[in-house]
């Protein structure tokens, strides 16, 4: 087993945050930091900021010049070898000189997976692997599972009063949460490849669904929009819905095969996709591996009860996000989730709470679902 000291320690901990300057900006490829160091001194830091530009690595080198030559690289992910829309890490790595690469995690992309670690190794250059694993897989969860499991990162996000509920019945749900709590989840909807809702959060509320943040220019790249998906079965999707007038990308899914309505929503530039109609509902599975398919890495949900209970019931949620708002709105009022399978304390589903702090005069959970 690997032993690491401080210094290792420390620099990879500045890769990865590094890396975290493109928390908005690398979709579909990885979020990566590295820094090169000689003599325990950096000489060369830089981060993937957007795909098709420079790696991490590279630009890592840029800087550090000739004073990669006999240098140590700290990198988050293990370095590329294959050529994509830039050459491989690896080759740079190998041609700069650098003599000892610490990676934090294996790379889970099949056209990698342990290849560039052996590419490295048989240049003659040291390769330690596992160095604060844990926070280097926390950066990329949506690749990482695209990788693995062949569909994105599911991350819900619900606003509730303490007494959990959504909604008035009448569906007036404006607004529950103050506004740090809104301005919050903006920031989660920035690093998301896609933002997911059913027809019925649509035609209720009529949202835009777009990322509202004032830093949206970070290191001079502008927030990309996350994909528009939304799920309607009978495609009940007016042409004229905000979503459409704000948004460049939206995609339908659908189990109707009405040509009219499909070509209607065509001619304002909607991407209508059919789908396997499933018990509740669409075929949720099927609908997150075409997402994969087309290199969604995050997607988050914000929807009703019925959709959100569904995502919940079919054990598709990696990650839950609450906020709860200090105040209460009666049982007439509309239910967090629909989840009428459950009706006995031994089916219920437990919550791990991962964290829980204060956003203005709210309180966010962050869990994962058992």
């Amino acid at each position: 087993m690997t032993t690491f000291n401080a210094y290792d320690n420390e620099f990879m901990s500045r890769a990865i945050r590094l890396a975290k300057k493109s928390l908005y900006t690398t979709h579909p490829n990885p979020r990566v930091g590295c820094v090169i160091t000689k003599d325990n001194v950096i000489v060369g830091e830089g981060w993937h900021k957007k795909a098709g530009e420079g790696h991490a690595e590279v630009n890592a080198l840029i800087q550090a010049g000739k004073q990669a030559q006999g240098a140590t690289a700290y990198v988050t992910l293990e370095p590329c070898c294959h050529t994509g829309k830039t050459p491989p890490c690896t080759d740079s790595l190998i041609k700069a000189g650098i003599s000892r690469v610490v990676a934090a995690m294996q790379d889970p992309h099949d056209k990698v997976a342990g290849k560039g670690f052996k590419i490295l190794e048989e240049a003659g250059i040291e390769v330690e692997v596992g160095l604060l694993e844990e926070q280097a897989q926390a950066l990329n969860p949506g690749f990482v599972k695209r990788m693995q499991q062949n569909r994105p990162f599911v991350r819900m996000k619900m606003a509730m009063s303490v007494d959990g509920r959504t909604a008035m019945a009448s569906g007036e749900s404006k607004w529950i949460t103050s506004e740090s709590a809104r301005h919050d989840v903006q920031h989660w909807r920035a690093q998301s490849s896609a933002m997911l809702t059913g027809i019925g959060t649509i035609l209720y509320d009529n949202p835009s669904l777009t990322v509202r943040l004032e830093e949206a220019a970070i290191d001079n790249f502008i927030i990309q929009q996350p994909l528009c998906v939304i799920l309607d079965s009978r495609l009940q999707l007016p042409t004229n819905a905000k979503v459409i007038q704000n948004l460049d990308e939206i995609l339908v899914f659908t189990c109707s095969n009405d040509e009219q309505k499909i070509e209607a929503l065509e001619d304002v530039g909607v991407k209508v996709v059919q789908v396997e109609k499933s018990e509740n509902g669409l075929d949720l599975k099927q609908i997150l591996s075409h997402l994969a398919e087309i290199e969604i890495n995050e997607v988050m949900i914000e929807s009703g009860a019925t959709l959100a209970g569904s995502f919940v019931a079919s054990g598709l949620v990696d990650e839950l996000i609450l906020y709860m708002a200090p105040v209460l709105m009666g049982d007439q009022a509309r239910a967090l989730f629909h989840l009428p399978l459950i009706q006995e304390m031994g089916q219920k589903i437990q919550l791990n709470i991962k964290e829980m702090r204060q956003i203005g005069e709210d309180i966010r959970i962050i869990a994962t679902l058992s």
